[in-house]
């Protein structure tokens, strides 16, 4: 009307409904506006107020001088400014500086107002955080969302990866409160918040002015207020102590266990002890102690013989299950409410189709993440049955445990590895092994008084809350039989001595993959390393000699010299050495006095004459 009534003509119309004056020359359409003043399309900015353009003083002096640089004008309608001479100028910069300072005035009467209000315990804004919805402007859990946000604690606990997490809800059918897919970044956001553990968080973010990016404010104005909890404070603390050591240590986690006590064998040093590669122990990276693992289990397995439940306990860890029973249910309620619901919009979106409403590339856009979900969640709901029909069955197992006073050492050997390592992750804290001992820390729920407060308490589906020490002597391993063979000797003997197999190596001067091969009779010591085996052993692991070659062959290797080297030195032939070893025939008088020098041999018969029998004539070297 105001363009009509100069005779203007309206070319373009600038959209700046519901943007903030803080800072708006960076806005497409300011940019769009800029670039039209600057092209000469317009000539003339017409606008309601100067606050509806811009409250920053610096950003509306910009803009005049933008204006001015090419004689375009400025025209206020509720301030009558024209920026067409000086005056009008002047007035506008005082209204600019005006329209700043009443916007600095209104952000921190409403920054006051916000602590004020969340102490209160209203909403400040923004979006209730996920499992939890706002009712009568209190935050209250969100019987749909509950489940979902718990089940994320229960997975980072178990699996310890957060793009795990977010894979297994995504392939469960879960989706975010916006219906999009879980990634980490999520996962590790909903794991930090705490209103999850009862503890409700607000004031403690502000946005940068230059960079607008969140950063925290002082822990000093963070307002913290109670509300109903997810999930325990333990299960809380425990997921953000594996956060900040995988935060502060930066390692990549390794692959999961394979090996029944992988995880939980701790050696007396402190170091966790792990199953090499090739070896059937335990063993200590820091201090080389070891355990086979046949031994620790036998260990684990007869102190489950006193894990017991007593009627006390089994109260209590029975109402405990109920706990769980009720989480579960709720989550497959959850799960079959989402299927439901994702039903009834696949429904929808078909008739849709059929009424030809929508065409058949906008049915199979709608229609293909519906599926999606819906298969998911059709594969996810017999798994959370399956879940809570096992502790239903645990509860069922453990009453008829305590009647007939069974324990768990009784069916150990029937039970498969999963199930082992499952049992053993239920109810295990640390097994700490030593030279002589092993010290097996399960996890049981104490009673009130009394000796009920010191009993053992365990059971498949388990609720750990406390930790029961048990000492117990190392079995001794059987005595090996009596060596046989020179890789028999060669193990036997450095296993009583307590040394591996690099300080064997290093001392013989063989490499390692040498001596193991020699331990596992895949080959034998070469001559020129004999000396040093039998330096080792302490004996000739051969069988003493009783003939003129074996004892010319014993003598050749205690010396380390082979044939070639030992018939090159005495300008023989190597086929004649070999025959002298294998009895086939004897040296002469003046080879067998070679042999003496070469040798150091004492045995007289070595320098027999095959033919004449005579010995060395006396004084002859």
């Amino acid at each position: 009307m105001y363009a009509e009534a100069r005779g203007w003509k309206v070319r373009e119309v600038y959209r700046l409904e519901a943007v903030s004056g803080k800072a708006v020359k960076e806005h497409p359409e300011a940019k769009r506006m800029l670039a039209d003043i600057k092209s000469r399309h317009i000539t003339s900015l017409v606008f309601s107020k100067l606050a509806r353009l811009a409250r920053n003083t610096k950003e509306l002096l910009e803009f005049a001088d933008d204006f001015r640089a090419v004689n375009a004008d400025m025209v206020s309608l509720h301030e009558a400014i024209d920026t067409g001479s000086p005056a009008g100028r002047l007035f506008f910069t005082i209204v600019a500086a005006m329209a700043q300072w009443e916007r600095e005035e209104i952000a921190e009467r409403v920054a006051a107002s916000v602590p004020i209000r969340a102490k209160m315990g209203r909403p400040i804004g923004g979006a209730a955080p996920f499992g939890y919805r706002w009712v009568n402007k209190k935050l209250e859990v969100d019987p749909k969302e509950t489940p979902v946000r718990a089940l994320i604690y229960e997975l980072f606990a178990k699996h310890r990866r957060k793009k795990g997490v977010a894979r297994l809800l995504n392939e469960r059918g879960y989706r975010t409160r916006n219906g999009s897919e879980w990634s980490d970044t999520t996962v590790d956001r909903l794991l930090r918040d705490p209103t999850a553990k009862g503890i409700y968080r607000q004031n403690y973010t502000r946005t940068s002015d230059s960079s607008k990016a969140w950063e925290l404010k002082p822990e000093s104005e963070w307002v913290m207020t109670p509300v109903q909890a997810i999930i325990s404070e333990e299960l809380w603390n425990t997921c953000n102590h594996i956060l900040d050591e995988q935060r502060t240590g930066r390692r990549r986690l390794s692959r999961e266990n394979v090996h029944l006590f992988s995880g939980f064998a701790h050696c007396e040093c402190g170091a966790k002890m792990y199953v090499w590669r090739e070896s059937p122990k335990y063993i200590c990276p820091k201090c080389r102690n070891k355990i086979p693992m046949a031994a620790l289990e036998a260990v684990y397995r007869d102190q489950l013989s006193q894990f017991l439940l007593s009627p006390e306990d089994l109260a209590a860890h029975l109402a405990q299950a109920d706990e769980a029973i009720k989480e579960k249910e709720e989550l497959v309620k959850a799960a079959e409410a989402e299927l439901e619901r994702i039903r009834t919009d696949d429904d929808r979106v078909y008739q849709l189709y059929t009424a030809d409403r929508i065409s058949a590339d906008e049915f199979s856009r709608r229609h293909d993440p519906l599926e999606v979900r819906r298969l998911q969640l059709e594969a996810e709901l017999p798994r959370l049955q399956a879940d809570l029909d096992v502790i239903r069955i645990g509860i069922t197992a453990g009453t008829a445990a305590l009647s007939e006073a069974s324990d768990l050492a009784t069916h150990w050997d029937a039970f498969g590895p999963e199930e082992k390592r499952r049992l053993v992750e239920t109810i295990t804290d640390k097994i700490v092994i030593g030279k002589d001992e092993v010290i097996v820390n399960l996890l049981f729920l104490p009673g009130s008084t009394g000796e009920k407060a010191t009993r053992p308490h365990g059971h498949v589906a388990f609720y750990p809350f406390g930790i029961w020490r048990i000492s117990s002597a190392i079995p001794m391993p059987p005595e090996p039989p009596s060596p046989a063979t020179l890789a028999e000797h060669l193990r036997c003997c450095r296993l009583k001595s307590g040394r591996t197999q690099a300080a064997v190596a290093q001392e013989m001067g063989v490499n390692i993959e040498t001596l193991r091969h020699w331990e596992r009779g895949q080959a034998a010591p070469s001559d020129r390393f004999w000396p040093a085996v039998v330096a080792f052993l302490g004996q000739d692991p051969a069988a003493p000699p009783a003939t003129f070659g074996e004892r010319l062959r014993a003598a050749r290797r205690a010396a380390g010299v082979s044939i070639r080297t030992l018939a090159k030195t005495i300008r023989c032939d190597w086929d004649t050495v070999a025959g002298w070893e294998r009895d086939l025939s004897k040296p002469n008088q003046s080879q067998g006095i070679k042999l003496l020098a070469v040798l150091g041999c004492s045995d007289a018969q070595i320098l027999l004459h095959p033919r004449g029998g005579k010995e060395p004539p006396t004084g002859r070297s």
